[in-house]
């Protein structure tokens, strides 16, 4: 079956997708559905108005948060740090992977600062990657 062919998962894990650049949303969907482990891919790309879905009390739950650091109008960083303040443990229910093209440390050891970062992940996003992502989301997550 060719990855065009092959059908969405419906069920599973609900994944977040935070990133401005159109083309790296195709293939990050592309490299979620050839993993095959995790469910719907809800797409933004601006960290502002994932937020305002999260902050919706009629959303759907989001399991795992991919989330690129370099965003215009608002960071992922920014993101983290209004996220955890504004929505406390809802927010903190999810596995947050920063996605980032940068090789500077005080990125990675920013993203450290937050307990809700579990990964951190130089892109491009692989089917390793996505796999990684679901050993941790069961590591006593439920889902």
């Amino acid at each position: 079956m060719t990855l065009a062919n092959r059908p969405t998962p419906t069920s599973g894990p609900t994944v977040m997708l935070v990133d401005d650049d159109e083309t790296d949303q195709l293939i990050y969907k592309r490299v979620i559905a050839r993993a095959g482990k995790l469910g719907e891919v809800i797409s933004f790309y601006y960290a502002d108005e994932a937020l305002d879905f999260l902050k919706r009390d009629d959303r759907r739950k989001v399991d795992v948060i991919f989330l690129d650091i370099n965003l215009p109008r608002m960071s992922g960083f920014e993101f983290l740090e209004t996220a955890t303040q504004e929505l406390g443990e809802r927010f903190t229910e999810a596995v947050i992977v920063m996605l980032t093209t940068s090789l500077n440390p005080k990125d990675r050891e920013r993203a450290d600062e937050f307990e809700v970062v579990k990964s951190f992940i130089n892109k491009p996003l692989t089917v390793d990657d996505v796999e990684s992502v679901v050993d941790i989301l069961g590591q006593g997550r439920p889902l």
